[in-house]
């Protein structure tokens, strides 16, 4: 039973390894990404680097992306490590955005299916999405209610101000 079993998860290994190699061979601008330990392809560290013209340009934001055993049946998880201040990153880190959440009909009407979780999805199309993100906040859909209500009331303020401490804190801690 247990040969069945290792059998069966092998194309999903091979097939993190093959995105594993790929991002190394023809990395994306903007962020890199890499296994947080060589025995385990289930769990992967990325580095976010703030996209140019955004309030987090600059900044170097570390996050751990989380693979299911059934992945790319399943998105992984995603949470920031490095603190940021983002209506669509909730306060312990964890990302909310639709490329992330399971796939099939939304239980609550506000994403296509088409939105959201696909299996041809990549390390490199979530991050792309959440560069884009980082750019473009969705305040409609917020998993931390309060960066949403200042980015939408407070843009230029307090907002700003929060995103440009995370920046700072980003940049001193980056490669610790």
């Amino acid at each position: 039973m247990e040969k069945i079993k290792c059998i069966s998860e092998t194309p999903k290994v091979i097939l993190k390894f093959f995105f594993y190699t790929e991002l190394n061979k023809n990395p994306v601008e903007g962020f890199s990404a890499g296994l947080i330990d060589d025995n385990d392809l289930y769990r992967w560290e990325v580095l976010i680097i703030g996209p140019p013209d955004t309030l987090y340009e600059g900044g170097v934001f570390k996050a751990h992306l989380t693979f299911p055993k059934d992945y790319p049946l399943r998105p992984p998880k995603m949470k920031f490590i490095t603190e940021i201040w983002h209506p669509n990153v909730d306060k312990n880190g964890d990302v909310c955005i639709s490329i992330l959440h399971e796939p099939g009909e939304d239980k609550y009407g506000y994403e296509k299916p088409e939105e959201r979780w696909l299996p041809i999805h990549t390390v490199e199309t979530i991050m792309i999405s959440v560069i884009s993100m980082l750019a473009d906040p969705n305040g409609d859909s917020p998993a931390n209610v309060d960066a949403a209500k200042e980015w939408r009331e407070d843009r230029n303020g307090e907002f700003k101000r929060k995103v440009a401490r995370c920046v700072r804190k980003s940049q001193e801690t980056a490669f610790e």
